[in-house]
């Protein structure tokens, strides 16, 4: 039986049980009478009224060793944990051997009070009596746990300035789960009004936060709640948690909506294998789009609720993965958040040690592409409360959440804080390009690609937007990469870039602008590499081989000369012969790999043909470049 089943009955037994009790301590007859009336209330389920009969038996009889048990219980079961103590505290006072349980539920109640000295003992107290089941045993070692945690956690806080957003975003309504796209220029979260839940949005203008507003009439919607979402780095496509609805497999099920101009599309649930009949829920995609972390009670899991992934393949997403024990625990594993390094994911558990409920923790992919077990962000990031909802920005600095424990608006505000330096990610940036017609300087919609050229992998894969030709993508700083863009008509765009002197705080800005396929038109194939005065071709340059191959193959009349270029330095019939030998190399890839030669010519240039003054070593490198060239279409 999983723990989270367990806790519901150890907690809510005890209280159904004593309704049934007829001998009481008490010789007071108005305080049982009003003991008799709690016990009629709870089997009508109305905790509140049973609360208040209790209140007046024990005010009628201070030492009522049951009243006060009981009132303890749904004080607890309330979550009034302060008052729960109280009433524990009471019970034990007035007859110690009273019930063996009254010491696991005052040590669960003091944890969830932030009293983890006075927890302690309580809890060794419970561990030494005979005949505790190995769940009770496995819950109050657990709670024990979290109290040296706790204790030593206090003694070491973590800087912590948590900021209110202020009146654009806060309100008297609990607004939470927020997130932001890479280049923070939109926040999305989640509002709640008269129990509807709604996606709301705000943009940052001369860096400031405006106004909120709804996100889109498209995806909220007045009788079904919305929330626990994902918006993808560029802000184009939301996923999200959509309850009871119709069109759904389950309780709650994960939809996906994509940004069409100002508003968005029609939402659509994922289906299986993502939805199934139980629950999914809390999307988080990774930032090249093609990894869905969410969370389930599917079968399969080690808890409650784990957490899942499924990666998408040419033919949908994959049967989603369990992310495995180092994550998952028989308690419940909610709200992750899988940062744009694609490396670090931050989560909330009640089942790791921490302070009491759900606290917040940061577990790290190894090398060897597990993930590692996790570390709890600290005090007093993390409470005696729960804590859930931390996303990250893209550059790693500062983190959102909601809280309701702080001096806010009302309810559940949201707040931002700088994060600590021992809990960050791994330094990304963010790529952000626009892409026109050269003629028309219209903008256009085109197939992107970004390729990590050291492990010869693409890292994004995407379209730019038709209405304004621009795309966006989160990048690993300290990486060389290679860009392709193309599309069906135009000339094939190749670029390479570095981003390890880049600072991660900027945007590394491209604009590109197409050429028709024409006659005369020409291609720098920026990534084909070659080492200094040889010309065989480097594995770096593999994908962008394997673009000429697409490119030719998509314009089956096309014809092209590759041609090599070199600078000015060294010996002329030297350079000659090696602009020459670079092109052939390319010539034979490309005819090994099923391109008709007859469709190619080769030829080198040296130094005829430089597109830059030979005068410093960045321009001369410029002029060292493979060229293909339409020749005939």
């Amino acid at each position: 039986m999983r723990i989270s089943i367990i806790l519901i009955l150890l907690f809510s037994l005890p209280v159904l049980t004593f309704a049934q009790v007829r001998q009481y301590s008490t010789t007071d007859k108005e305080a049982a009478g009003f003991y008799t009336r709690a016990n009629q209330a709870i089997d009508e389920n109305d905790y509140d009224l049973a609360i208040q009969y209790l209140y007046k038996a024990v005010q009628k009889d201070d030492n009522f060793v049951e009243a006060h048990s009981q009132l303890g219980d749904l004080l607890r079961l309330k979550r009034n944990y302060k008052d729960a103590i109280t009433q524990l505290r009471a019970v034990v006072k007035l007859r110690p051997d009273y019930n063996r349980a009254i010491y696991l539920k005052l040590g669960e109640a003091e944890v969830y009070n932030a009293e983890y000295a006075a927890a302690k003992p309580d809890l060794e107290k419970y561990l030494a009596a005979p005949y505790i089941t190995e769940a009770n045993r496995f819950l109050a070692r657990k709670l024990i746990a979290d109290c040296d945690f706790s204790i030593n956690a206090m003694q070491h806080p973590v800087p912590f300035k948590p900021v209110n957003m202020g009146p654009e975003i806060n309100t008297a309504a609990d607004e939470y789960l927020p997130v932001a796209t890479a280049d923070e220029s939109m926040l999305v979260f989640t509002r709640k009004i008269a129990n509807n839940e709604d996606f709301y949005k705000s943009t940052k203008l001369d860096g400031k936060w405006q106004l909120s507003s709804p996100l889109s009439s498209v995806i909220n919607t007045p009788n079904y709640n919305e929330g626990a979402q994902s918006i993808s780095q560029d802000g184009r496509f939301l996923f999200f948690t959509g309850c009871n609805r119709p069109d759904g497999l389950g309780r709650c099920d994960i939809y996906i909506s994509q940004k069409r101009g100002n508003d968005w599309s029609k939402p659509f649930d994922l289906s299986p294998p993502i939805n199934t009949a139980g629950w999914e829920s809390q999307p988080s995609i990774s930032a090249d789009g093609r990894t869905l972390y969410f969370v389930s009670n599917r079968k399969g899991g080690y808890g409650g609720y784990d957490i899942w992934k499924s990666t998408l393949t040419e033919k949908g997403w994959g049967e989603p993965v369990n992310l495995g024990p180092n994550i998952n625990t028989s308690f419940d594993e909610q709200s992750p958040f899988i940062h744009p390094d694609d490396s670090t994911l931050y989560f909330c558990s009640n089942g790791w040690p921490g302070m009491g409920n759900k606290d917040l923790f940061i577990s790290r992919l190894g090398k060897n592409g597990e993930w590692q077990k996790p570390e709890n962000l600290g005090y007093p990031i993390n409470s005696s409360g729960d804590e859930n909802g931390l996303t990250i920005t893209a550059n790693g600095a500062y983190a959102f959440f909601a809280s309701n424990n702080l001096n806010g608006y009302g309810g559940y505000d949201i707040y931002t804080f700088e994060l600590p330096s021992t809990v960050r990610p791994h330094m990304v940036t963010y790529v952000k390009g626009v892409i026109t017609d050269a003629a028309k300087k219209q903008p256009l919609e085109a197939a992107v690609e970004i390729i990590d050229l050291e492990k010869d992998i693409p890292v994004y894969q995407d379209y730019s937007s038709a209405t304004g030709g621009d795309f966006l993508a989160t990048l690993t700083s300290g990486k060389n990469y290679g860009l392709n863009i193309s599309k069906n008509g135009y000339m094939f765009y190749s670029e390479n870039f570095s981003l390890k002197d880049h600072e991660p705080k900027k945007p590394f800005n491209i604009s590109v602008s197409l050429e028709p396929i024409d006659i005369g038109n020409k291609v720098i194939l920026k990534n084909i590499f070659f080492d200094t005065n040889r010309f065989d071709l480097k594995p770096e340059s593999m994908a962008e081989l394997k673009k000429i191959i697409a490119f030719l193959n998509l314009n089956p009349s096309v014809r092209i000369e590759l041609s090599g270029h070199t600078d000015n330095v060294g010996n002329d019939i030297a350079n000659q012969t090696l602009s020459e030998n670079r092109a052939k190399s390319v010539y034979q890839f490309l005819g090994d790999h099923g391109i008709n030669q007859t469709r190619m010519v080769f030829k080198g240039y040296g130094k005829t043909q430089p597109i830059a003054p030979n005068t410093t070593d960045e321009d001369r490198a410029k002029n060292r470049r493979t060229e293909f060239k339409i020749i005939a279409k």
